[in-house]
């Protein structure tokens, strides 16, 4: 089986959707494998939590909720692990904010700032089911 892509397809219940191919959740170190692929990453440890960097700025990071978020987020605190995401601009926060607020959220540490937080829990990565060689 090949990795594909990282996906959110999550209902509005928060489960997986069902489909024809292999599906399991995203883990540390399926995004330390994608961070480290792209040119110029490095990893580092920040407050004790990995972080991938470029140029000496975090491009995605392990970013445990504080106490601030959890009271800022109140009863909508995700339990799970959170990965920080630098985007480009704000603009590009504002799309992901509000592609799937299921997965993609933020908290008022970040505002005026180009980074959103993921529920890596809720990321589902898909497996193209390899075919066969016809015989």
């Amino acid at each position: 089986m090949g990795e594909t892509v990282l996906s959110t397809e999550v209902s509005a219940t928060g489960q997986a959707r069902a489909s024809p191919q292999a599906r399991a959740m995203a883990t540390w170190d399926q995004v330390r494998r994608y961070a480290l692929a792209l040119p110029g990453v490095l990893e580092e440890t920040s407050r004790s939590h990995a972080a991938w960097v470029v140029n000496k700025k975090f491009l995605v990071w392990e970013r445990p909720l504080r106490k601030s978020d959890l009271a800022a987020l109140g009863d909508a605190a995700p339990t799970g692990p959170v990965l920080g995401v630098r985007t480009a601009d704000l603009e590009m926060k504002e799309a992901l904010l509000r592609s799937d607020p299921n997965v993609v959220f933020t908290t008022p540490h970040f505002d005026g700032y180009p980074a959103v937080l993921v529920q890596l829990d809720k990321i589902i990565v898909v497996r193209a089911l390899t075919p066969r060689p016809a015989t």
